[in-house]
């Protein structure tokens, strides 16, 4: 099966193992980072003592430990560790691994189920942990990098306690980094190396918090060193050197990850602040992290009839026009008609009025049902209709002063409810005084009580 038994002290990794394996922790003291849920009085160190380990879902960036935490769980807890990845298992796998939780359960021993990127398992997969999750039989720990309020069916997240993982700080990187350099059984301790204390900061620093990560770029940044030194020299590790295992620094922004939603919602939140820096900025962070330009061009249509409409109607125009262009132009020239739109959607005034209107219709709709139309605005096409009294009385508003007719046009129940109110922003102020003068006629020639 795709997963595997661990037996309760795993062997050793073998001396080719990448470092980032052969340093992982073997006892919850030594984890580094996560410090409220491992630490004195965290939530994991007290479930252990109790001896009441719930199911998990572990929810953090990568390389913040969720893998390591299953593993030394199952241990510390007397459980048999069982581990299958969501990308290559499925329904069968989970099958197999309850069938052995049952028998063991059947000798008095426990199984944890620790199931890797459980967010890429669909939803028939994930419901059919549902039954043994509850039941006790399988101890659940998933791990996911996406918020599982979005990827994990909500049944399953109800089952289990949700822990979040924090990235590892810059001192937390360190510290791992250091130890690795200290270790000789495990690490590079037996090896003839000079690491200042600088390159090690800028190996923290691009790691941006991950352990996996630092471990590897160290691994290789030594690799480098030693070959320019030669065999039986001193190594001195230099800032070049990571630079050249590190490459570049990663943009972490999986589009269906949380970084997605978390820049989406940044890019918003500035075009609704009227910041046309931070949204050209934010913009071009999720196009430059490989995020689908047209999502971003979606969101602007949204945003111009959502947050600016009648305040400045060509708004919706250029996001539409703009959205357009980059399907013709493709990247990279297509961006610049999305910055165009970002930067004249955040300099744009602001009017949230459509959506209110938009909302409060909707919602007399489905509150009040099928009111009946007014005789006079039903379709009077057909010779029954008219006969029936359709059309009847309708004032046609271009024959009238003004082009405007003063009469009521909801139906009765509704008469004189006002779902749009125009701001005070932008081009609404001339629709607001406009809209004005046509209600006020209205109440004139409708008579007294009507508001």
């Amino acid at each position: 099966m795709s997963g595997h038994l661990f037996p309760e002290e795993p062997p050793a990794p073998p001396p080719d193992a990448p470092l980032a394996e052969r340093m992982r922790p073997r006892r919850l003291d030594e984890v580094v980072g996560q410090r409220h849920l491992v630490g004195e009085g965290g939530f994991l160190r007290q479930a252990i003592a109790a001896g009441a380990l719930p199911s998990l879902i572990l929810w953090g960036p990568p390389g913040s430990g969720k893998t390591t935490l299953a593993r030394l769980l199952a241990r510390e807890s007397g459980r048999e560790f069982f581990a299958l990845s969501a990308v290559t298992s499925g329904v069968a796998d989970v099958r197999r691994v309850v069938e052995a939780a049952r028998r063991l359960r059947g000798g008095g021993r426990g199984a944890l189920l620790f199931i890797d990127e459980i967010h890429r398992f669909h939803k028939g997969q994930q419901d059919a942990l549902l039954p043994h999750v509850e039941d006790g039989t399988v101890t659940l720990v998933g791990a996911t990098t996406e918020n599982p309020a979005h990827t994990v069916v909500a049944p399953l997240v109800s089952r289990c306690r949700v822990l979040v993982l924090r990235p590892l700080s810059p001192d937390d990187l360190e510290t791992i980094l250091r130890r690795a350099l200290a270790d000789a059984e495990r690490g590079l301790g037996a090896l003839a190396l000079d690491v200042p204390d600088d390159v090690l900061a800028a190996i923290a620093d691009e790691a941006d918090g991950d352990a996996r990560r630092a471990l590897t770029t160290l691994e290789i940044a030594v690799s480098i060193a030693r070959a320019r030194a030669g065999e039986g020299e001193r190594a001195a590790v230099t800032p070049d050197d990571v630079r050249s295992a590190a490459q570049r620094r990663l943009l972490r922004a999986d589009r269906q990850g949380d970084a997605h939603y978390d820049l989406a919602s940044a890019f918003i939140k500035s075009l609704r602040g009227s910041d046309p820096d931070a949204a050209v900025y934010y913009l071009m962070r999720m196009v430059e992290s490989g995020e689908d330009p047209r999502f971003a061009a979606r969101r602007m249509m949204i945003f111009a009839a959502e947050d600016i409409g009648l305040a400045d109607p060509r708004a919706l125009d250029l996001a539409v026009a703009a959205a357009e262009a980059f399907d013709r132009l493709g990247l990279p020239e297509g961006t610049l008609p999305l910055a165009e739109a970002a930067l004249y959607l955040a300099t744009a005034p602001k009017s949230n009025a459509v959506i209110v209107a938009r909302n409060a219709a909707a919602r007399a709709v489905r509150e009040r049902g099928n009111l009946p139309i007014p005789p006079e605005l039903r379709d009077a096409t057909a010779a029954t209709s008219r006969a029936a009294g359709a059309g009847r009385g309708y004032r046609y508003p271009h024959d009238e002063a003004g082009h405007h007719a003063a009469v009521p046009y909801l139906p009765e129940a509704l008469r004189g409810t006002r779902f749009y109110e125009p701001s005070d922003q932008g081009e609404e102020t001339a629709v607001a005084a406009r809209l004005e003068r046509w209600r006020e006629a209205v109440r004139r020639a409708s008579g007294p009580g009507t508001r």
